[in-house]
């Protein structure tokens, strides 16, 4: 039976334990289905994805080495990262200690096509984010 653990994120103070108890159910359900067994759970409340200074995840990524789990779960990828390059090397972390990345909402593939998809939506993740951050500093400067 394959072992995995939860990561779940959400962004900002204005968010509440709502956005995490959705993220873990869905990973759940998923694991449910797919014949999965968590085995823990990292959460990061109130941290951004841009970066990768968060606590959990830092720790999810030193504990991958453990080969404890094989699978990090996540409810969309953004929650792994919204920032390209460090989710590429995260990713070469984990894949080097035996582990794989699932986003439960995003059916990628385990293809080229999947792979080529799974850096399409990386790459939109990061410019939504950075797109946000222009809209929010131009309404701030236009009030």
């Amino acid at each position: 039976m394959k072992t995995a653990v939860i990561y779940a994120r959400y962004s900002s103070d204005s968010q509440s334990e709502q956005s995490i108890e959705g993220q873990i159910h869905v990973c759940k359900d998923y694991a449910e289905k797919n014949d999965i067994v968590i085995v823990d759970t990292y959460i990061d409340r109130a941290m951004t994805g841009t970066n990768d200074n968060r606590v959990a995840f830092q720790k999810m990524l030193k504990d991958s080495s453990s080969h404890q789990f094989s699978i990090v779960l996540v409810y969309k990828l953004d929650r792994f990262s919204r920032n390209k390059y460090e989710s590429v090397i995260h990713k070469k972390t984990l894949k080097d200690n035996g582990v794989s990345l699932v986003s439960c909402m995003e059916n990628i593939p385990n293809t080229p096509e999947g792979a080529l998809m799974e850096t399409l939506l990386e790459g939109f993740n990061q410019y939504f984010s950075e797109e946000l951050t222009q809209k929010v500093n131009r309404g701030l400067r236009e009030s």
